[in-house]
């Protein structure tokens, strides 16, 4: 049996693939632009104004010529250290790594300089040279997965992640998004103002379907990543499922389901109890249906068939995995919002296996890295630590109850959790039986608050606190505050302080 310990060592300690010799292998010449790189030199010693815009994009990687990178590195190494930019200073710089010669002196320099007459199409030269180093990174990535893959000893998992990973970063090279004046970002927020104004229901967000949800959110944002936690079996796959069947149901919205606890199947069939109000043991085949009730099923599911709701269930999906099918949900099936359940099943970068929190950390950060990208809402959920049943007095959940790292509280955009005290056997009026919160403990761009529900156990189902929803006397302004709660219970000791804007 190979030794898994020496194999992830030799993997993630790749030796650096040099493009020429595989040009050479190939009967080819790698791709470069050797008088664009010119170009661009020459630009930065006659316009050191440019140079800031240039080492936005440029780094030295992106020139072909060792000539012209170390000269580049010059270059930035002077504007590093706030020194002007000329031949004289270049050589200067280039002589303390005793580069001058190599070079080939302040002749070279002096004729880079001739190069072009003026910097005004230095966007489109720098362009060029972006282009020509992803393309020599493609083919040196693709080389060594070409090399790996000849390798027993490779684990293919680890393949395929690092690979995924390789291509994610090189793309985002590629896609980087350029600064914005303050009056086109000002036209663009109007303009979004204005197309709000003309919607019915009062939202700037997707619409959830749960009425208190929404007068609180005004609808899930895009680019927002939202963690629903709870403790196991308290209903956040009820909750989501239910919303999933909502917005595509009722609203039509294209949702992506990633499920990596429970099979394709089994969601199926919760949605079907739900939708068709048949029996948990009938749906599940534990009782025969009736004639008419294998009507009533056909009948019931004709909207959910059609709806446009993707379900996606590969066991410990890798984020890199995530990254690049969401993108093709996104791009095909004109995906508005992604759920995952849950966020603790996904897998991080090869390199933090072993270190649950910083893998949950670097799940978390790509999470809203990829919201942003696809600007659409990613909701997650998320388990709670066993502190919550550990506490007394209502168990009701805090923000340092989300387990195995605190960094998915600080990438979160909205943080909420539910809370049912009949879980905890705390519910003593019978006809409260089924009440549940909907806490919503952080909102970076809204309002904190607890928003009443009802779960229907025997449909898996979450409602408004009203079966037809929350009625015109629901009045948000005396909905329980997240700093009340504090203030009213020992329960929220710890977080004195936390601002829940933040």
């Amino acid at each position: 049996m190979a030794d898994t310990k020496n194999t992830n060592k030799k993997f993630t300690k790749k030796k650096k693939i040099d493009v020429d010799s595989i040009g050479m292998e190939m009967g080819l010449v790698p791709p470069q632009s050797i008088p664009t790189e010119e170009a661009v030199l020459g630009s930065l010693l006659i316009e050191p104004d440019i140079v800031y815009s240039v080492m936005m994009s440029l780094t030295e990687e992106c020139f072909y010529s060792e000539v012209n990178r170390r000269i580049f590195k010059a270059i930035k190494n002077l504007d590093a250290a706030h020194s002007p930019i000329d031949i004289f200073t270049v050589s200067e710089e280039l002589k303390k790594t005793n580069s001058l010669e190599f070079v080939g002196g302040e002749y070279y320099l002096s004729g880079l300089s001739n190069k072009i007459g003026a910097a005004a199409h230095i966007d489109y030269h720098v362009k060029i040279l972006v282009q020509k180093y992803i393309q020599r990174q493609l083919i040196s990535i693709s080389h060594t997965v070409l090399k790996d893959s000849f390798d027993d000893n490779q684990s293919v998992d680890d393949l395929l992640s690092d690979t995924q990973e390789k291509f994610f970063v090189l793309a985002q090279k590629s896609m980087k998004k350029e600064t914005q004046k303050i009056s086109d970002v000002l036209t663009e927020a109007v303009d979004q103002i204005e197309k709000d104004q003309t919607r019915e229901d009062g939202l700037s967000g997707l619409a959830s379907g749960f009425i208190g949800v929404d007068k609180v959110t005004m609808g899930w944002q895009n680019s927002d990543l939202i963690i629903l936690a709870a403790r196991p079996s308290v209903g956040k796959t009820a909750f989501v499922l239910t919303m999933a069947r909502n917005m595509s149901v009722i609203y039509h919205t294209p949702v992506a389901f990633f499920s990596l606890e429970m099979s394709s199947t089994q969601l199926a069939k919760r949605l079907l109890v739900s939708e068709t109000e048949l029996s948990n043991e009938k749906i599940r085949g534990g009782k025969k249906m009736a004639d008419h009730e294998l009507i009533q099923l056909h009948e019931k599911i004709i909207d959910l068939a059609k709806a446009p709701l993707y379900i996606d269930d590969t066991p410990s999906l890798s984020i890199y995995e995530f990254k690049s099918k969401a993108r093709r949900l996104v791009k095909d099936a004109n995906v508005k919002i992604i759920i995952i359940d849950y966020l603790q099943l996904m897998t991080g970068p090869p390199d933090l296996r072993g270190m649950r929190e910083q893998e949950v950390a670097s799940i978390s950060r790509n999470l809203k890295a990829v919201a942003k990208e696809l600007n659409v809402p990613i909701v997650a959920l998320s388990q709670l630590s066993r502190a919550v049943e550990n506490r007394g007095g209502s168990k009701r959940p805090q923000l340092s109850d989300l387990r195995e790292s605190g960094s998915i509280e600080q990438d979160a955009d909205i943080v909420m959790f539910i809370h049912r005290p009949d879980y905890y056997g705390l519910q003593e009026d019978p006809s409260q039986q089924g009440k549940a919160d909907l806490i919503i403990a952080k909102h970076r761009n809204g309002s904190t608050g607890t928003v009443p529900m009802k779960f229907r156990k025997q449909e898996a189902k979450f409602l408004d606190a009203n079966d037809s929803g929350i009625d015109d006397n629901f009045d948000m302004n005396n909905t329980q505050s997240y700093d009340s709660e504090m203030n009213n219970s020992n329960v929220y000791d710890s977080m004195e302080g936390e601002d829940p804007l933040g």
